[in-house]
Formats: structure tokens, C-alpha cells, sequence
């Protein structure tokens, strides 16, 4: 579906509003605009680290691992719906997933944690385009993480955040092939004594949530409370340059 199929689409829809659903590292670097996020899951899938990266966490040499969604009638995968603000997200998404990513993008349903199903835009990979590298035990992935490395940072960066932000917000989901991962990850680095705060990286465009009281307190009182955690119910431990809220 191309920019202008989509444009089509949002502006055909009741709400007039177009949500996409993440799954990976746009859980907690976004790099777009939104008005709303919103966690739930949706139906029919569920995520592998099968996606080969090329430039945002990994070289032609040395190509890293991102996640996608593979089918599975009867899995479900937990994230965030993120309510799209401004006309940049589009164009910026397109280019990011499907012209450097090599996802592609189609629509599906979204069960919030509370509240009503809706339709979500969602970007997954197939093994038909250049980057796919498919299935590999654990291990296997896991020293491909470790010596990989694009332009947003290292891999291991991607696989640790992703595994904090599910963790954080999902405490009750198991996610065995994320987990599994991350713990083959950390294994490796600390056999090869290798530091995990320089793999991270300085954080530079993550975004870090708090549970938001809707009845109290507005998104700008939020936003300008930024750093007194304290003043909330809960936040991720991912350390970010934003605060932003988080419906639940």
C-alpha cells in the first residue's frame, strides 16, 4: 500500500483518525508525533527476530536482527496503539519500515486493555523481500546481535529495550522467543565480557512513558512534570529524552 492508498484510507475512515500499532522499536522510539498510545494486542500473529536489518541496526556485512510478526492462528502479540498527529508520521513511517525496512503495510484489528477493537495500521516483513533472514535458534540470533551494529545504534540495544518495554508493561504476558533472546544476549556479553552500557547507547530519540490519570491530570501537566516520576503510578525503566503519557 503506497502513501497515497493510505492517505485514502485514513481519511475514508469514520473516526478520522489513523492509529499504528508497534510491536518492536516504535514502542519506545516512535521518531513521530502522536496523540494517544494505547496498550493491547492484536490477534493472529506472533513475533520473531526473523527480519535482517541492513542499516538502522546492522551493515550489509553484518546484518542485524529485527522483529516481525510470522502468523500463527492462534497468538496474540502485545504493544502499543499509537493515535498518528501531524502529516509527517506517514511519509516518515512509509520510508522507515518499507523503503529502508522492507515491511510492508496492510490493516488489522487492535483489542485495546480497555475499551472497544479498532482498525490499526501494521508494518510486518515476509520472507519475500531482500532482508529476510528467517528462523535460527536462539543462539544463533543472539551472536548476530551482539556483532551488529547500523545507524541508530547497536542490536543489542533494540533487543534489550524491547524486552525492558514488554516486560514493564506486559508483566503478566510471556513473550518466549524475546525472552529467550534477551537472555542468550546477556549471556553473551557478559561471557565475552563485553559492556552492555556502551551496546545501549545514550538514548538519544527513546521516549519514556507514565500511566496517565485521565480525570485529573492533562497531557500538558504531564508533559511539563517531565522527571518527577514520583508524581505517577508507574513508569518504564527505559531512560529516554520524553515523557510522554500513556493510556491504559
Amino acid at each position: 500500500m503506497n502513501i497515497a492508498e493510505l492517505e485514502n484510507e485514513i481519511f475514508n475512515e469514520d473516526t478520522k483518525a489513523l492509529w499504528v500499532f508497534a510491536y518492536g522499536s516504535l514502542c519506545w522510539r516512535p521518531g513521530f508525533d502522536f496523540n494517544k498510545a494505547i496498550t493491547g494486542f492484536i490477534k493472529g500473529y506472533e513475533r520473531r527476530f526473523w527480519q535482517g536489518n541492513i542499516i538502522h541496526r546492522g551493515t550489509e556485512e553484518k546484518p542485524g536482527r529485527v522483529a516481525t510478526l510470522v502468523e500463527n492462528m492462534q497468538g496474540r502479540v502485545h504493544g502499543i496503539a499509537f493515535e498518528i498527529s501531524g502529516d509527517a508520521a506517514i511519509p516518515y513511517l512509509s520510508r522507515r519500515e518499507c523503503k529502508l525496512g522492507g515491511y510492508i503495510s496492510h490493516f488489522t484489528t487492535f483489542y485495546p486493555a480497555n475499551g472497544n477493537p479498532f482498525n490499526v495500521l501494521l508494518y510486518v516483513a515476509t520472507s519475500n523481500n531482500p532482508h529476510w533472514l528467517g528462523h535460527a535458534e536462539a543462539k544463533t540470533i543472539a551472536r548476530q546481535v551482539i556483532n551488529s551494529k547500523g545507524t541508530c545504534g547497536s542490536n543489542v540495544e533494540y533487543v534489550i529495550r524491547l524486552a525492558n518495554f514488554m516486560r514493564e508493561h506486559f508483566s503478566d504476558v510471556p513473550d518466549f522467543h524475546l525472552f529467550e533472546l534477551e537472555k542468550e544476549v546477556l549471556d553473551l556479553i557478559e561471557n565475552e565480557r563485553l559492556c552492555l552500557k556502551t551496546l545501549m547507547g545514550d538514548g538519544e530519540g527513546c521516549i519514556s512513558f507514565v500511566k496517565k490519570n485521565v480525570d485529573r491530570t492533562s497531557t500538558r501537566q504531564l508533559q511539563e512534570d517531565e522527571g518527577r516520576l514520583d508524581n505517577f503510578q508507574f513508569s518504564t525503566r527505559i531512560q529516554g529524552t520524553k515523557l510522554r503519557c500513556l493510556n491504559l
